[in-house]
């Protein structure tokens, strides 16, 4: 039998957060804005890096575990929200800690087949395992980002989570859809990202970028460029290395179905270029005010042209 008394209460529930990035963040600060209880698991509050994540905690009331384990254990509903490569790692961590009944909401970018693995291990203990796919960035919707849901217990979990605050559709009881809608969404918003930082860091060395511009306004007058590409390049920056993680699960979806990923592929390898930049200080050191900021993309493409002739 269950311990959980309010499974049907979700103000009443103890939230359980794995990764405690921006996403694991933002989550946390909407939900305690509301007074639910909240606590949170990273790899990263062990280290050094982790002293970002413990004033965050303290300063919204967020409790912090040490375990998977410890963060599993007696939680009403758990969100993972890690890199893709950890999907089914997270769950095979919390999978024999998991309250009986209690949901599971697997928010990471990751393919049908990862979701389906880490569903198994999730339902074998008794949770209930739901996919989520999430429909665009998170940060200009916090918790109200577009989210599609599936599995068993999608239909299940919606209303409760959107009396939370999410903003939830059931894709499918199926496990894999949601997840496949958001995998082919990647292969053109993610693609997007690369082709545009090649695109315009190469226009700029050339000097030709506004004729570029210029003439993508006319084909695609729905699209403010300058501002797009200002986006495009903060938001690879600052988190290529998730973003690189992604589209490889991506990669592994467009295999699935038959198909060679040539352009899933390419876009792995720019991301993951830019992310190692980033790490090496290009853009500025982490957390500084100035990183990943510029309003102006060329301020980010003329670094990446000045370590590529710095190579040369």
């Amino acid at each position: 039998m269950t311990n959980l008394t309010h499974l049907t209460d979700p103000m009443r529930w103890h939230v359980g957060l794995v990764g405690y990035g921006e996403v694991g963040r933002i989550l946390a600060e909407d939900l305690r804005a509301q007074g639910v209880a909240v606590s949170a698991y990273d790899l990263k509050l062990a280290t050094d890096a982790g002293a970002p994540l413990r004033h965050h905690a303290a300063a919204h009331g967020v409790t912090l575990a040490g375990s998977h384990a410890l963060l599993a254990a007696r939680k009403d509903f758990i969100v993972s929200a890690v890199t893709a490569s950890q999907t089914v790692a997270v769950a095979f961590a919390c999978g024999p800690h998991i309250q009986r009944d209690a949901y599971f909401l697997d928010f990471n970018s990751a393919s049908p087949g990862a979701k389906q693995r880490a569903a198994g291990l999730i339902d074998v203990e008794g949770g209930r395992y739901v996919e989520g796919a999430v429909m665009t960035s998170i940060p200009p919707y916090r918790i109200k980002v577009p989210l599609l849901l599936g599995g068993a217990f999608a239909a299940e979990l919606s209303p409760l989570i959107n009396a939370l605050g999410f903003a939830s559709t059931v894709a499918s009881e199926r496990l894999g859809v949601a997840s496949a809608t958001k995998m082919c969404r990647s292969v053109v918003v993610k693609g997007l990202e690369a082709m545009v930082i090649e695109s315009f860091t190469t226009a700029r060395h050339y000097g030709v970028e506004d004729a570029l511009i210029a003439s993508l306004q006319e084909t695609f007058p729905g699209i403010d460029w300058e501002q797009q590409a200002a986006y495009f390049f903060q938001r690879v920056i600052a988190h290529g290395r998730r973003r690189s993680e992604e589209v490889r699960e991506v990669a592994e979806t467009v295999r699935d179905a038959g198909l060679a990923p040539w352009s899933a592929i390419g876009t792995v390898e720019r991301q993951a270029w830019v992310a190692d930049l980033a790490d090496q200080g290009l853009f500025g050191p982490r957390g500084s005010p100035t990183f990943a900021r510029s309003a102006d993309w060329r301020t980010e493409a003329d670094r990446i042209l000045g370590h590529v002739e710095r190579k040369d």
